[in-house]
């Protein structure tokens, strides 16, 4: 997987997508002083830890779940490297029969793809029909890593501004959630 070595503090000129570009200037509008990588498509966690080591910051995972009927959709936000078991999220959110949702609800909620799915993509949710579940352990980290709606490049900045500045401007409540797996079940 080629990662591009330079880092840069500013949007592209000229070779962002569409939402790639509206990611960009959502944070620069905002305030949030990021730096963002360029690289292959990084659609999986392991080509995702490739990029953490010149991002120097873990990669948030982020699902999109569904109830069983597909009525009630939700964003959760995990560290990169925890396991998520849904009988642990589903108690707490009093939601029986999680599952994923498809990449046809992804595109058509949030506009983005599998891979690419971001909190950065709930701007495109203007009727705020995904729910927002941040997994407590994301804001024990300086740093908050993401895709900017794109799996070709990863933004970093500060999780202060995440809760402070991101979520605030994106008009989101969200729900802490406990995912890690009790002692007696590792």
């Amino acid at each position: 997987m080629y990662i591009n070595p330079e880092l840069f503090s500013t949007h592209p000129e000229k070779t962002a997508t569409q939402k790639e570009m509206d990611s960009y200037l959502f944070l620069e509008e905002n305030g949030v002083d990021y730096i963002r990588a360029e690289h292959d498509e990084a659609a999986t966690i392991e080509l995702c830890e490739e990029v953490e080591k010149v991002i120097d910051a873990k990669i948030c995972k982020n699902l999109l779940l569904c109830n069983r009927q597909q009525t009630k959709f939700y964003m959760l936000l995990i560290p990169g490297d925890m396991v998520f078991k849904t009988k642990y999220l589903s108690a707490q959110i009093n939601s029986a029969r999680l599952s994923f949702a498809s990449g046809e609800q992804m595109e058509k909620l949030l506009n983005v793809s599998p891979g690419s799915l971001t909190v950065l993509s709930l701007m495109y949710d203007k009727e705020e029909n995904v729910e927002l579940l941040v997994e407590k352990n994301v804001f024990k980290d300086e740093y908050f890593a993401c895709h900017p709606c794109v799996n070709t490049a990863t933004v970093r900045f500060l999780t202060e501004d995440l809760k402070e500045k991101v979520l605030p401007a994106l008009g989101r409540e969200y729900t802490i959630v406990d995912l890690e797996c009790p002692e007696d079940e590792v």
